[in-house]
């Protein structure tokens, strides 16, 4: 038996709806400006852009219903709502038309971003995670498999903050669907099992301070909720 210099944190895991089983965690991709009215917001051309991804860390991750604490050095928290899927099987090179039997189910996540720091870290060129990857960054719903959900293509993509709507989109705005995200995905990662992709947000995208609540969801697949505190 091995050895430890230190206990070993565990390992973050999300609830799998209507069952007791847990959902463990292997990483956590996001893929950039996958809406184009999101992208345009943003001050991109969608139509010219190839998909790009960035990582969170897998402990960022937080349950539906949180209270969190406003992160420290922002004054500029914003809020994306996101399709989420997760994984159960992966690989290298998979093929676009074998992409969906990689998928367990699908969630409901927020994008958490400290928008100052990812524009002070874009404007030197340097990479985003102090703007994405800071602890409770990843707030999620319990995983509703695909036996259940089928595979949403379209549905409606929301979130309000304290009552007022403030994202309203559809999943077939998406620019990429969720099989050539796991696609090219696979031709940059070795995809595992536990992998989430969080998978783009739409236009409204906007700042939160303390004691907002939000409240969201995605048509078919589930809903989310947080407080900032």
């Amino acid at each position: 038996m091995p050895s430890y210099v230190f206990p070993p944190l565990a390992i973050p895991t999300l609830a799998v709806a209507g069952s007791a089983d847990l959902f463990p965690v292997h990483r956590v991709y996001c893929v950039g400006r996958n809406f184009a009215d999101h992208a345009v917001e943003m001050g991109h051309d969608p139509s010219k852009e190839p998909p790009f991804f960035f990582q969170k860390n897998p402990d960022t991750l937080v349950p539906s219903g949180s209270t969190i604490a406003y992160p420290k050095m922002t004054h500029d928290l914003h809020h994306e709502v996101e399709l989420v899927v997760a994984l159960k099987s992966g690989g290298e090179d998979i093929p676009v038309e074998r992409a969906l039997d990689c998928v367990f189910g699908y969630g409901v996540g927020l994008d958490l971003t400290r928008r100052d720091l990812q524009g002070e870290a874009k404007k030197a060129g340097r990479p985003w995670e102090t703007g994405k990857a800071f602890e409770d960054a990843a707030p999620c719903s319990a995983l509703v498999p695909a036996e259940t959900t089928g595979h949403p293509a379209a549905g409606r993509i929301f979130l309000n903050v304290n009552g007022v709507l403030k994202q309203d989109g559809n999943l077939n705005q998406m620019i990429w669907k969720v099989p050539e995200m796991i696609a090219i995905l696979s031709t940059l990662f070795r995809l595992a099992p536990g992998d989430l992709i969080f998978a783009g947000t739409p236009a409204g995208v906007g700042p939160l301070v303390k004691g907002d609540h939000l409240a969201g969801g995605v048509e078919g697949v589930g809903e989310i909720a947080l407080t900032i505190a």
